[in-house]
């Protein structure tokens, strides 16, 4: 469910995280990250959505530079059983997309300038991909930037679920977060098409069998 939008006000009451995230950390270098945070300098007041599990180092970073953060733990949400009508004659699970999406992708129209957008797209269920894509496109103000991280290759054994928390450097802080399982590897191809809105893709190819990517609206 999407989280309360902090500024750069203590917040009052703020609801506690969804779950605990005390798993193993470690460091990864983040080209994507280094140029949004070149932007974080340089601008105020934007609006950035972080899609994931709360995060005090994040909110606190962000607000700190002057910047708004909203929350929207998007696979949390997606594998509750809130979204779940059953299954199909082959046994597959039906998914109650529109539901899911009036509830955890409506912004009450906010306009976003930037959006961490992780991994979530690889741990999905196929059926809520595009719509949050569609979503976010919608959200997005123009020139505004998105941050994607993808898994190059199907191996769902070697690929656990992170969260991803910010640094005042170009480097970012990986935590284990809900165990859940890869669901794809997504091709340049297939990026393409679910951000055929955007343009500017960037990408930063990785050693640890990722790739980055920075889109703009």
């Amino acid at each position: 469910m999407l989280g309360r939008l902090f500024d750069r006000q203590p917040a009052q009451g703020s609801a506690p995280a969804r779950q605990a995230l005390s798993g193993p950390k470690f460091m990864r270098h983040s080209g994507a990250w280094a140029l949004m945070r070149k932007r974080l300098t340089t601008e105020q007041g934007l609006r950035v959505l972080d899609v994931g599990a709360t995060s005090a180092s994040n909110i606190n970073l962000l607000t700190g530079m002057g910047h708004s953060v909203y929350m929207a733990d998007l696979i949390h949400e997606a594998y509750s059983e809130d979204w779940t009508r059953g299954e199909d004659e082959d046994g597959k699970r039906i998914w109650d997309v529109e539901g899911f999406r009036s509830r955890n992708l409506d912004f009450s129209g906010r306009q976003f300038d930037m959006v961490l957008l992780w991994t979530t797209l690889d741990y999905l269920p196929e059926a809520f991909v595009a719509p949050v894509v569609d979503a976010l496109s919608d959200a997005v103000a123009t020139g505004g930037q998105l941050l994607g991280v993808f898994n190059l290759k199907m191996q769902p054994e070697h690929a656990p679920h992170y969260r991803f928390h910010l640094t005042g450097t170009d480097e970012v802080e990986l935590q284990l977060a809900q165990p859940v399982m890869l669901q794809r590897a997504l091709t340049n191809r297939r990026i393409e098409q679910l951000f055929h809105r955007w343009s500017g893709l960037k990408q930063f190819l990785a050693k640890d069998g990722v790739s980055e990517a920075l889109m703009t609206r």
